[in-house]
């Protein structure tokens, strides 16, 4: 009996933002290499339901999407599918026609097939030529009369290499509106309620998702398979290690997907992992990847990686970051088509195979920040890859309209990057790994960010610490960040109304209407650096007694070369909500200099030894046992 891999499936709420990662009906020209949209014909009201949608008579439409295209090359590489059926039931007149692409990004035809009436028309294709990259879809052309596809599937006579359930492990903080939706959203799904074992929510908030309006219905409705967790706040790490603890116990589950809570969640791409899963040669890790929920079809990036020098995490290459599908689609994206490897994928959606977990271990209890990355690399080291694959995805919120590196999260950066690669960097002392992070301190307190520079500080000293430190602290190190930011003047957020809101004598800075200007590098860097740095050391000024602000930013503008020329400025905060006032502080300046250079410096030269101590503690500390430990409170 076939085995679906993939649904062909349209917008189940009908919004019309996401349709270009479904559909594509429009007709695209190039123009200096880039691409042009020629026309606008897309219309949500062509959608007839989840599996069912209608080609107008006289037009085509390509199915060459991101959610109903076919990855072949992932599905060749990873998995024992040797060759997928493709079937369409249409009704009306017109022609199917087959397309592949190689990892150039070169369109062939397979083939075609006029249709009419009521028809089933299936195409067998094989999996033997995407080596490097590659992918089927379909396209429709409609007669003279509309055409209607009511349902499409890739299919496979293959068996699955590994049989088992998945679970899913959802992790929140006060979110049970979500909550609430996503659990909607897999009751609503009778084909991934009959393919998940257990829902495990765990639930770490003040808010709790049990008292949420519409949780007694769905809970019903899903019965057994949900089971809600409430333990104190251990940050993502924390949850996402009790989901892990407890699919250890579930005879019937064999995966288990980590889901964040402030998404919306695509179920078909659930039942692809779970498919992937199942049918791969060996236990890869299944990661999906991210859309802008407020900004639907951009992607925030396709495959990302540690890079090992300053051991950074990110897209393997920029144009994946923020790819924007109304603008181009994926026929278009030459990238695209070529298979790309990860390092990692974030938890917002990640599936792993129980049998991984069993193996490695838990998440590093840190909290929050390089958890997921460094369950990634520790995964690769023991042999067992990640793969984040396209067509697996949900909306989440992104991360334009905040700046955690410069909140309380900015210790979590600052130590867990450090922590992962005593862990896992080859680079001799970690490569450029210190050198990066002193650069990161200086820059900010070139920018009168003391607090984040303060949170780096400590970060450090948590690192010499010892792994012996973290269960300890997991629930304490947040609210002491947080606590600490009543020091530091430029955490207050000022609002429209606020009767003591400062205002800057020289106005608002004119915004950057082009390009952002480029910032200083190389000997530029090098000679503003030898400037700014004296500068600011031999500055008199206390930011008790500062002067009035020079001048008020947008945070778009707020570049970092620009504002260390300033005593006291004004900049408004990601979000949008408000504007932040940072003044000149001497001691402060001086201190944290101090403290960051030497602290740095100190881990750099016992990083042998501190890699040593980490890298032994290691399966201690993501063991079952030591986990079991916090979440009763140790």
């Amino acid at each position: 009996m076939p085995t679906t891999l993939q649904n062909v499936v349209f917008p189940g709420n009908q919004d019309p933002d996401v349709l270009p990662l479904y559909a594509d009906p429009e007709t695209w020209s190039s123009i200096g290499g880039k691409p042009v949209r020629l026309s606008a014909v897309a219309s949500i009201d062509n959608v007839l339901s989840r599996s069912s949608v209608r080609v107008r008579a006289g037009r085509r439409v390509s199915y060459g999407t991101y959610f109903n295209a076919f990855p072949a090359a992932y599905w060749q590489r990873w998995t024992v599918v040797t060759s997928v059926t493709l079937t369409l039931r249409t009704t009306g007149p017109g022609t199917v026609l087959v397309y592949r692409s190689n990892a150039s990004g070169a369109q062939q035809r397979v083939t075609s097939h006029p249709v009419g009436g009521s028809e089933t028309t299936s195409f067998e294709l094989p999996l033997t030529a995407f080596g490097d990259g590659g992918w089927y879809w379909f396209d429709l052309i409609a007669g003279d009369e509309d055409l209607v596809l009511e349902e499409g599937s890739w299919t496979t006579e293959a068996e699955p290499a590994t049989p088992g359930k998945l679970s899913l492990g959802m992790t929140t903080y006060n979110k049970p509106d979500y909550c609430v939706a996503t659990l909607g959203n897999i009751a609503d799904s009778p084909a991934l309620t009959e393919a998940i074992d257990r829902i495990l929510l765990v639930d770490q908030g003040t808010q709790k998702v049990r008292d949420e309006t519409g949780f007694a219905e769905v809970a019903a409705r899903l019965g057994e398979k949900l089971r809600v967790i409430e333990q104190p706040n251990l940050g993502g790490s924390g949850g996402f290690a009790r989901s892990m603890a407890e699919t250890l116990e579930l005879d019937d589950t064999d995966f288990l997907l980590l889901l964040d809570d402030d998404v919306e969640f695509e179920t078909e791409s659930a039942l692809r992992a779970h498919q992937f899963g199942r049918f791969s040669r060996e236990p890869v890790i299944v990661g999906g990847h991210m859309f802008d929920l407020l900004d639907k079809p951009v992607i925030h990036a396709w495959a990302e990686v540690v890079r090992p020098e300053p051991f950074l995490w990110g897209p393997s290459f920029e144009e994946q970051h923020r790819h924007d599908f109304r603008k181009q689609n994926l026929r278009q994206t030459k990238w695209m088509h070529s298979r790309l490897d990860a390092d990692y994928n974030g938890w917002w959606m990640c599936m792993i195979p129980k049998r991984i977990i069993a193996e490695i271990g838990l998440p590093l209890p840190v909290f929050i920040k390089w958890d997921d990355a460094e369950y990634g690399l520790r995964a690769r080291d023991a042999g067992y890859r990640t793969v984040s694959l396209p067509g697996v995805a949900l909306w989440h919120v992104s991360w334009l309209d905040k700046d955690d590196t410069q909140d309380w999260q900015a210790f979590f950066h600052t130590r867990n990057r450090v922590i992962a690669g005593l862990l896992h960097s080859t680079q001799r002392r970690g490569g450029r790994l210190m050198q990066n992070s002193g650069r990161q301190d200086l820059k900010k307190l070139l920018n009168m960010q003391y607090y984040a520079v303060q949170l780096a500080v400590d970060a450090l000293r948590s690192v010499l610490d010892g792994p012996e430190a973290l269960h300890r602290s997991i629930s304490e190190d947040m609210p002491r960040a947080r606590a600490l930011a009543a020091d530091f003047p430029e955490t207050r957020v000022y609002r429209p109304g606020d009767p003591d809101t400062p205002v800057a004598r020289g106005g608002r800075a004119l915004p950057f209407l082009g390009d952002t200007p480029e910032s200083p590098k190389g000997l530029s860097l090098a000679l503003f650096t030898l400037k700014m740095v004296p500068q600011h050391w031999r500055r008199d000024g206390d930011e008790r007694d500062a002067p009035d602000p020079e001048l008020e930013y947008a945070k778009r503008d707020a570049h970092w070369w620009r504002i260390p020329h300033h005593r006291s400025v004004i900049v408004g905060t990601a979000d949008g909500a408000g504007k932040a006032w940072y003044r000149y502080d001497r001691t402060k300046f001086r201190r944290l200099l101090r403290e960051s250079r030497e602290l740095t410096a100190e881990i750099e030269k016992h990083w042998d030894d501190l890699a040593q101590r980490y890298r032994a503690a290691l399966p201690r500390i993501t063991s079952v046992e030591e986990w079991r430990k916090t979440f009763d409170g140790r």
